[in-house]
């Protein structure tokens, strides 16, 4: 076994004894096999908590192929780990160029899969468009992100998603945890992964004030930094106001801003207009899950020079003669420049996929096309599984408080 094998083995290692609820599914999935015969194809970023879920879903039974669903959010070792120990078909690598990245997707539906489990609806979008002729075997569907929820919503507002698909984004155990928890704490493990800087004491703008805009607000005001945000819903703006955090227009905020972080699922955040009034020495980066959010090109034309200072740093020195740093080439900043949420988050999100594809499994045939909630009592039966593995016990109520709660003739 080859150094990069070997170190992928030990993350896969180390992801699985910090995901026990996940674990415990694939026990019941090894016995009970319910993909048995099932092609699941698979677009996840490839690293050691998604190489979990891929064996967990082939434990069940199914024949799997994954690719990553962005460029740079493969761990190379893992991805050799799972084929040469486990024998996977992987279609990924780090740093992947477009026509290599949809190549490899292409691989992925290759296979004319039963199911897809996506993240971000590329591969769901390209079913729909350049590869129409293997959508009628299409069964089904898991989304893992908002990104892709989103628009796998407006596809089927306009009548052209042509199965059910599962959003798994929506899930209470997977967006209250993940969305917040894992986008606040990856994306500055990758954030000072990539420039060795301090947070404290910073002036930190954060774009987006959803659920993945608030767990960045808050990680970075715990870190102490003075944080702003920015928001074009007014309610969510209040709420960040209601939180602690200053509330601005970007192209204000950027005027005094030491970083710039942007979290919204949305293009063009920062543009020529921002970057005309940002700080000297500003630095860029992107939790969102396409590379759109920073305008790139008007970075770009607005600069004389562009050097790369750090692995993951581009210093961009404009015309004026201030200096811009993009890090991960505006790409996710916490898998680009990080290893992605923490196990014990992606345990519960990576449960939500598995039992979505066993109640898709199950239930398809009875399931209109179009986007569809998780179940509830997937989502209690993980939040369960979560407490007993972290040794928490909670109270129940009595057939009498439940008496009382779901009746409306006594106030007392």
């Amino acid at each position: 076994m080859d150094g990069l094998t070997e170190k992928g083995r030990l993350r896969l290692e180390w992801a699985a004894a910090n995901m026990p609820v996940l674990k415990a599914i694939r026990e019941r999935f090894e016995r009970e096999k319910p993909f048995k015969g099932l092609r699941v194809g698979m677009a996840l970023h490839t690293e050691a908590k998604t190489g979990i879920l891929a064996l967990t879903i082939a434990a069940g039974g199914a024949h799997v192929r994954l690719a990553s669903c962005n460029p740079l959010s493969t761990d190379d070792s893992v991805a050799q780990a799972l084929r040469d120990v486990h024998g996977m078909e992987v279609y990924a690598k780090k740093g992947e160029s477009q026509e290599v990245y949809y190549r490899n997707l292409n691989s992925v539906l290759d296979m004319k899969p039963d199911f897809v489990i996506d993240d971000g609806a590329d591969l769901i979008a390209m079913l729909h468009t350049s590869r129409k002729e293997i959508l009628p075997g299409i069964k089904g569907a898991n989304e893992e992100t908002t990104t892709g929820v989103v628009r796998l919503r407006s596809m089927a507002a306009a009548g052209l998603l042509e199965f059910p698909v599962m959003a798994v984004n929506d899930a209470q155990m997977k967006f209250l945890f993940d969305n917040r928890y894992g986008t606040g704490q990856s994306t500055f493990d990758g954030w000072m992964n990539a420039t060795n800087l301090m947070v404290s004491g910073k002036s930190v703008v954060v774009a987006g004030y959803g659920w993945c805009g608030k767990g960045v607000a808050m990680r970075a005001a715990g870190l102490g930094a003075n944080v702003t945000v920015t928001e074009v819903d007014p309610i969510r703006a209040i709420e960040a106001r209601m939180d602690g955090f200053s509330v601005a227009r970007m192209a204000d905020a950027v005027r005094t801003a030491d970083a710039v972080i942007t979290v919204t699922g949305c293009k063009g955040i920062i543009g020529h207009r921002e970057l005309e009034n940002m700080k000297d020495g500003c630095i860029l980066s992107n939790a969102g899950h396409f590379d759109n959010e920073i305008d790139k090109e008007a970075l770009e034309a607005m600069s004389q020079r562009v050097e790369k200072v750090r692995d993951f740093v581009d210093r961009y020195t404009l015309g004026d003669g201030r200096r811009i740093h993009l890090i991960a080439d505006g790409r996710l900043v916490n898998l680009a420049a990080g290893q992605g949420h923490p196990a014990e988050i992606m345990d519960m999100s990576f449960s939500v996929q598995a039992l979505a594809l066993e109640h898709m499994v199950k239930n398809h045939g009875k399931m209109e096309k179009g986007v569809h909630t998780v179940p509830h009592f997937i989502d209690e039966n993980i939040a369960r599984t979560k407490l007993a593995s972290m040794g928490i016990e909670i109270d129940a109520l009595t057939d009498d408080q439940r008496k009382y709660i779901e009746g409306w003739e006594e106030g007392t």
